[in-house]
């Protein structure tokens, strides 16, 4: 592992290969699953705050699921997530566009509806943080629906870390993302 600041950056975030295409995928990470989106604990007013202008994007039945369940959720391992349509099919806030799931959030921060973009775990997808009292370890969450990803980041030759650059970015700063280029060039 690389150390950057408070975090722990697993060799598999810096040596392979991603890049989404949903072309192929058609948002696959949305859909699948045991639980919705994780969600930081700071995430949960931002939702109840945009919900109101969220709504619009969404599908009928991710307006029902959060209408009976809220804007998140506790799943069977004590995490805050975002809620799922049936208890484990697609996140509630997914909408559709040409046969391909987007997230309902994105749509209207791109809309300029609301001014976040999305949970901070689906910006970061497939990277996934383990937190630690002192310190943050940033892994690569293999998942089979993602081969099409990495077969595009393969022949792009884009690894994981530099597909991730802008939420990196937006989780750890700036100066962070330069400390791991910083590091990279030394190795």
């Amino acid at each position: 592992m690389i150390e950057v600041g408070n975090t722990l950056v697993h060799e598999d975030v810096i040596s392979e290969h991603f890049v989404c295409n949903l072309n192929r995928c058609k948002g696959a990470c949305c859909l699948e699953g045991d639980s919705g989106a994780p969600l930081a604990a700071d995430e949960l007013d931002i939702l109840k705050e945009i919900y109101p202008k969220v709504k619009p994007y969404m599908t009928a039945k991710g307006i029902a699921t959060i209408e009976r369940e809220g804007t998140h959720v506790t799943d069977f391992e004590g995490d805050y997530t975002t809620p799922c349509v049936d208890t484990n099919k697609e996140c509630a806030y997914v909408t559709w566009e040409n046969g391909i799931t987007k997230c309902a959030i994105e749509k209207a921060w791109q809309d300029g509806a609301v001014n976040w973009r999305k949970p901070v775990s689906c910006h970061l997808y497939p990277i996934r943080i383990t937190n630690y009292p002192e310190f943050d370890v940033l892994h690569y969450d293999r998942w089979n629906i993602c081969s099409p990803a990495c077969s595009f980041g393969s022949e792009l030759k884009v690894r994981v870390y530099e597909f991730l650059k802008e939420p990196l970015i937006r989780k750890y700063g700036a100066a962070w993302y330069q400390e791991l280029e910083d590091r990279l060039a030394g190795i």
